[in-house]
């Protein structure tokens, strides 16, 4: 995920929900290689401190919550409080909503809102998945504006997150598309072998380290843990220096 100044709209456009009968599946013979099933999608609330440059600037909240079955909405919203950031009154919010596809996270809307104390921008991206396309509109270029055609797999930042969280084990190869804001990118987090002691609330949790670079100038670093829905940290470096960094303070379920 490119850690952008991002978007929370709570009201995004509505969808035709795909249903699919389920299938009966065949007990495993004796001998076969199970593996476990990828954890189930729980509600939370999570709190996070913004850093950049080691000094702390603001706050974020990222949350997901439960919609109308079988959709979901997962939120991301930071908001300056400290420094140049704090006194222009910036704030960055982003909202996609989803549902489950098989294995993966199919986007259906997405909001981008950026706003300053005299500015105010905002993005919203459609993902039609009966025409397979997606287009956006608001403060968008006129060449980004689509349509774009849609593969199976593909996810906006926010929905990349939830899937690292769900994909990662250590040593793993992760490899997802980006389609969002008009654009297409081909993200392949490697996720390290050892695991890094990082404290949460004064509790100690081992993580798992992924890392994305999409080149030499530019990387994102996300920590996960098994049994915690959210990010521990997510980490962007520019030309080696970072830019934004969130440390997950606190987090808990809800419905």
């Amino acid at each position: 995920m490119r850690i952008r100044l991002l978007a929370f709209a709570l009201a995004l456009l509505p969808f035709a929900a795909v249903a699919q009968e389920a299938q009966p599946v065949a007990a495993p013979a004796a001998g076969d290689i199970v593996e476990a099933p990828a954890p189930e999608l729980e509600p939370f609330v999570a709190s996070y401190l913004v850093y950049k440059g080691g000094k702390q600037l603001g706050e974020a909240t990222m949350q997901l919550v439960r919609q109308q079955p079988p959709r979901w909405r997962v939120d991301l919203v930071m908001r300056g409080t400290r420094g140049l950031i704090g006194l222009a009154g910036i704030n960055a919010e982003q909202s996609t909503v989803f549902y489950e596809a098989g294995e993966t996270y199919r986007p259906l809307s997405q909001a981008t809102v950026n706003k300053t104390v005299f500015t105010r921008k905002q993005t919203i991206g459609v993902y039609d998945w009966s025409s397979r396309s997606a287009r956006w509109s608001g403060e968008v270029k006129e060449h980004r504006r689509g349509p774009i055609a849609l593969q199976d797999g593909d996810m906006t930042g926010l929905l990349i997150n939830l899937a690292v969280i769900r994909d990662a084990q250590p040593g793993a190869t992760l490899q997802y598309r980006f389609v969002d804001d008009g654009r297409t990118r081909n993200h392949v987090y490697t996720v390290a072998e050892q695991l890094d002691s990082i404290n949460v609330g004064g509790l100690g949790y081992k993580a798992m380290k992924a890392t994305r670079a999409k080149d030499e100038n530019e990387e994102t670093v996300i920590w996960v843990a098994k049994n915690v829905p959210t990010p521990i940290r997510i980490l962007q470096r520019e030309n080696g220096e970072d830019t934004y960094d969130l440390r997950l303070v606190e987090y808990k379920g809800v419905e």
